[in-house]
């Protein structure tokens, strides 16, 4: 029996494909933290890529390459996908800063849990808030996103061409800056009424100098922000659909910026 040989051509081809899908796959939100196992991530990168390489092979330039450029080359492709999970995990750094400042306001600042898909403390309600976000996005297939962007950026941005001096990077400074509107967005309601809150009891204090309204701020503040953040867990869903929604558009402009 004969074995063919793949040609070194063909070969080169799918692994510029590869990095690509791996860059988007690899900065994905929720599976790119170390709670996803590593075989997995590995074995649906080379699934997708293996399905989309038979669509995307005549998009691919054919290149003499020696062994550093193609390094070169394939840093620039995994770079790419970097770029388009960074947008994505952006609005995951808003929910997780609206969650610290309500934390902070009711009184759970010290109160802290290990986040596994970021290794590192957060605050106790940045924690729910950041999973709640999580359901929304799979339960939205946000996920399907990332690989349905994967092929159309070998369309609209072919391999081989990256421009990072152009509009890329304001755009992206543009969307960092959006963290931190979201985030407010996020912790509005309650900040809302623990302010109106606040104010009753300032005035109780100072109607009634011998009953002790410090000690009753804490147990009124925590009821009443959980109980706000029960009611509100509808908006929540409505804003964070809409940016999930908007992530298509969001990653198209950034391919179009980085082509040369």
């Amino acid at each position: 029996m004969e074995i063919q040989l793949i040609p070194i051509a063909q070969f080169q081809a799918f692994l510029i494909c590869t990095s690509r899908v791996a860059g988007f796959i690899g900065a994905m939100p929720v599976f790119s933290g170390p709670q996803a196992p590593a075989r997995i991530k590995a074995g649906l990168i080379f699934a997708v890529s293996f399905i989309l390489f038979p669509i995307t092979r005549e998009l691919i330039p054919v290149i003499e390459f020696s062994i550093l450029s193609l390094l070169i080359f394939l840093a620039g492709e995994v770079l790419i996908g970097m770029l388009i999970g960074l947008i994505g995990r952006l609005v995951f750094t808003a929910v997780e800063f609206g969650g610290t400042v309500i934390g902070f306001q009711m009184g759970f600042a010290a109160a802290n849990v290990f986040d596994p898909q970021n290794q590192r403390q957060i605050s106790l309600v940045s924690q729910f808030q950041n999973v709640f976000a999580i359901f929304i996005f799979l339960a939205i297939g946000g996920h399907h996103l990332f690989i349905h962007s994967a092929i159309e950026s070998f369309t609209v941005l072919p391999p081989g061409g990256i421009n990072l001096s152009g509009q890329a990077v304001p755009y992206l400074l543009e969307l960092s800056g959006r963290i931190f509107s979201l985030g407010v967005q996020f912790s509005a309601p309650v900040l809302a009424v623990l302010l109106l809150s606040g104010l009753i009891l300032g005035i109780l204090a100072r109607t009634f100098p011998q009953g002790n309204v410090f000690l009753l701020s804490f147990p009124l503040n925590i009821g009443i922000s959980f109980t706000v953040i029960g009611l509100t867990l509808n908006l929540v869903y409505i804003t964070l659909r809409r940016e999930f929604d908007d992530l298509s558009n969001r990653f198209l402009y950034i391919l179009h910026f980085l082509n040369p």
